[in-house]
């Protein structure tokens, strides 16, 4: 069943990436100090929008490989496993931005202004790197499927590596759009 939904599953995730990543950063541009913007419902809202996206990314991946699993082979297992994992991980990191950190930023302030230890730097770090090595290993094994198209796998792998950082707007855009172009091309063949 995910691989006969594929298409669609990935073109509504993609355009949610970007749309939900776009007004996000319409908002974020808005707003000088972060404390202000963390307390404004607007950007609280999408901020959680954005973060439900990784939820969506998680499932478009696996319902991408599932178009592309015989030729992919073992690596594009490897490849999709490491996006899952990448996916997860800044997606708990978005989830912690959408309701953790507004939260800290009500109840202690100066979180904000708090220098970071380095065990906490490992981890956010950590996220977007897996992040992009997740997606970039992921595009490359869709080049070499030879499944989707190469212009299209190029772009996966793009967005990916512009995926380091993709919990600042509008940087997710990127992957979106290669998923967005991905999944009409798999709903119009």
């Amino acid at each position: 069943a995910l691989s006969r939904h594929a298409g669609p599953i990935v073109l509504v995730v993609g355009a949610y990436l970007v749309v939900s990543h776009l007004a996000l950063a319409f908002v974020f541009m808005s707003f000088s100090d972060p404390a202000v913007m963390l307390a404004d419902p607007i950007f609280r809202v999408l901020n959680l929008v954005y973060a439900a996206a990784f939820s969506g990314l998680a499932i478009a991946a696996c319902a991408a490989y599932d178009k592309q699993s015989r030729e992919a082979g073992t690596f594009g297992l490897v490849a999709l496993c490491a996006a899952i994992v990448g996916t997860v991980n800044l997606g708990a990191n978005m989830w912690f931005e959408g309701f953790a950190v507004p939260w800290l930023a009500d109840v202690v302030p100066e979180v904000l202004t708090a220098e970071k230890t380095t065990f906490w730097k490992v981890g956010y770090l950590s996220s977007y790197l897996l992040f992009a090595i997740g997606w970039v290993l992921f595009g490359l094994a869709s080049l070499r499927a030879g499944v989707f198209p190469r212009l299209i796998s190029l772009a996966i792998v793009a967005g990916g590596i512009i995926g380091f950082l993709a919990a600042k707007p509008p940087y997710g855009v990127a992957l979106g759009l290669a998923l967005l172009s991905l999944g009409i091309w798999m709903v119009r063949t």
